[in-house]
């Protein structure tokens, strides 16, 4: 059967392949346009695997929220910084992020098999190799998270157009607009000064123990400090330990909108719970940055495409 372009095109419509891979899918099914779509989706796994070694690194991070009380969050990786900004990417991870709110699965090897939202007849994992054979680049579902408030609510902030993605649950019988507002400003200062714990009581007795042995070992290994009476040096040691915890800890780090530079994000909760005449406290906070731990490849663009001309 002879492939037109106007069959090409249709295929192309329809699965988002590029032309070639279309024609190609066409002569190999004769023309059958259901068999040419079967052919895209398993020569699209093929390529998936051939991709799937390679560094994704890059990406985005979005926060879809159900309602009030259900949020998630989720960091789908690409290659690229280049095909983070692209519009079918974007839409990709916004389709993440709306199956994950939705999603009762405890964890990601469970959300990978359920069945994709937008189209029943496919897994997550799925629609994961379609898109990659479609943009071209090895992608990951790298992970995600549901949050669901229980006294309160849930408000999110993203930061840099996907770079960071938060997440916080707060404790409050007054769910409004000021009190919203009030949370949102505090997603922004966990996106910017990254805490690990809201508050001192979550820090394990055996990482505060461990951070005291290391700096007693910095001040033993100092010509100077190391000479100093013993109750002088646990006082240093006591001193250093406190001021780590304020920079690590949300409700003791100075709020960043701090009008006198000075008022702490647990004052700032105080003064907010008194404005909206009930007690605003948060519970606890989830907080994606895209790449976060992950080797990047080091690129050199000019590199690649002279090689690419050869």
């Amino acid at each position: 059967m002879a492939i037109t372009a106007a069959m090409v095109k249709e295929l192309r419509e329809m699965t988002g392949a590029g032309m070639m891979d279309c024609k190609k899918a066409l002569n190999e099914t004769n023309g059958n346009m259901d068999e040419a779509v079967e052919f895209l989706r398993k020569n699209g796994q093929a390529k998936a695997e051939k991709k799937a070694s390679r560094i994704a690194a890059e990406g985005l991070c979005t926060v879809v929220l159900k309602d009030d009380q259900t949020a998630a969050v989720v960091e789908v990786n690409s290659e690229t910084d280049f095909v983070a900004k692209n519009d079918t990417f974007k839409d990709f991870v916004t389709a993440v992020a709306n199956q994950a709110v939705n999603s009762n699965a405890a964890d990601l090897d469970a959300f990978m098999e359920e069945a994709w939202l937008e189209d029943n007849s496919k897994t997550v994992k799925d629609a994961l190799v379609e898109k990659v054979a479609v943009i071209g680049e090895n992608l990951k579902i790298r992970r995600f998270e549901k949050v669901t408030a229980e006294n309160g609510c849930v408000v999110s902030y993203v930061h840099g157009g996907g770079r960071i993605g938060v997440i916080v649950e707060a404790e409050t019988s007054a769910v409004n607009d000021t009190v919203k507002e009030a949370l949102t400003n505090i997603a922004m200062q966990i996106a910017a000064l990254n805490p690990k714990y809201v508050c001192r009581d979550e820090i394990s007795a055996e990482y505060i123990a461990h951070e005291k042995e290391i700096l007693l070992a910095q001040i033993m290994n100092d010509p100077k400090e190391s000479q100093k009476p013993e109750k002088v040096i646990n006082g240093m040691i006591e001193g250093r330990v406190n001021k780590e915890l304020k920079e690590i800890c949300l409700v003791d780090q100075v709020y960043v909108k701090a009008e006198d530079g000075k008022q702490t994000v647990a004052k700032y909760l105080e003064q907010v719970s008194k404005e909206a005449g009930a007690s605003v406290s948060v519970k606890r906070f989830v907080r994606f940055e895209t790449g976060e731990g992950l080797e990047k490849k080091n690129e050199d663009f000019a590199a690649e495409v002279a090689a690419q001309m050869k």
